[in-house]
């Protein structure tokens, strides 16, 4: 399985990587959730290469996990906002902070909790059915069957 050929394959998992797969993805998809929207915050928060966040960005905005919407004209200037595709990648991210914190939280006691923006209190998010409201795990799925050739 070649990298560039990951958004063919027939596993989710491997497509999904395709769009969102490498660590500078991730954390501008995590500075997006947090309301960053221009390139050159997402360069200053990141201390990425413009070379490098350019390319993420093209990334992200071909798949139409962001929109580049101008809000100047001279010199043209862009800021990168999610899609509805790019905000249904929120839990993805809520899971990776839940898991982090669980396996390999900072030994000092800093690691940024996900927390209620009402009242404060840490959160605990649960994967959850949405028909029966029973909590998944990964004896919950039955395993993917094999295709057959006259399928």
């Amino acid at each position: 399985m070649r990298w560039n050929d990951l958004n063919e394959e027939s596993c989710p998992v491997a497509r999904g990587l395709s769009v969102i797969g490498d660590r500078w993805t991730m954390l501008v998809l995590r500075d997006c959730f947090q309301g960053v929207r221009r390139f050159d915050a997402f360069q200053k928060r990141l201390g990425i290469t413009r070379h490098v966040l350019a390319d993420r960005l093209r990334k992200l905005e071909s798949a139409g996990v962001l929109e580049r919407k101008q809000y100047q004209e001279r010199p043209p200037r862009y800021e990168y906002r999610l899609t509805e595709k790019g905000l249904a990648l929120h839990p993805v991210l809520v899971t990776l902070i839940k898991w982090t914190e669980t396996w390999d939280p900072l030994g000092d006691g800093n690691s940024p909790h996900l927390r209620d923006r009402d009242t404060g209190e840490r959160l605990d998010p649960v994967l959850v059915d949405a028909g029966s409201g029973r909590p998944l795990t990964h004896r919950s799925f039955r395993r993917p069957q094999a295709a057959r050739p006259d399928d």
